[in-house]
């Protein structure tokens, strides 16, 4: 693991920045719970934060977000 976090912290971000996207998604750009559920884990953006080598999961939810919703529009991470 980088940055001297323990796998369990590790997974804990990951699960926390998840939540946070699929309830973005549904708040702010009005998908229903499986289709934000589906985004985000069919998403490049989510490969991504989840590798520890990106250190992606040290950036903030809004931050990975804004990856997200440029994915979603072009059809691929930017």
């Amino acid at each position: 693991m980088t940055m001297n976090i323990t796998p369990e912290e590790f997974r804990f971000m990951i699960e926390d920045i998840t939540s946070d996207l699929i309830q973005m998604l549904i708040e702010r750009e009005g998908y229903n719970l499986p289709q934000a559920v589906e985004a985000v884990y069919t998403s490049d953006t989510y490969a991504a934060y989840i590798r520890p080598e990106t250190a992606l999961y040290y950036q903030s939810s809004g931050y990975i977000y804004e990856y997200l919703l440029r994915e979603i529009r072009t059809g691929k991470l930017q």
